[in-house]
């Protein structure tokens, strides 16, 4: 489904000049954008959540050793082998 959207001359002119730099069509360069916005402001946010949270001596404490319980688990089930194993696995796809 498409709709229309009203953008100022302007945007539609950088739109169009992005358009045809990258190849792409002004619709695949705008989803794209919106995209690439929206991860940001993803990473943003978290950053600030996790600001929020160092700023929390008690809180940041707690998931320090949450994180340090976890890293135990990284080479659960490996062999002695274990770097090997997970090169062949980043090799393979796996």
């Amino acid at each position: 489904m498409s709709a229309t959207v009203r953008i100022n001359p302007e945007s539609h002119r950088k739109l169009k000049t992005l358009a045809e730099e990258l190849g792409a069509s002004m619709p695949t360069v705008l989803e794209q954008a919106i995209e690439s916005l929206r991860r940001e402001r993803f990473l943003e946010q978290a950053s600030r959540a996790y600001g929020e949270l160092r700023s929390d001596k008690k809180a940041w404490a707690a998931e320090q050793a949450e994180r340090k319980a976890w890293d135990k688990t990284l080479k659960d089930g490996l062999g002695k082998d274990w770097r090997w194993q997970l090169r062949c696995a980043a090799k393979c796809g796996w």
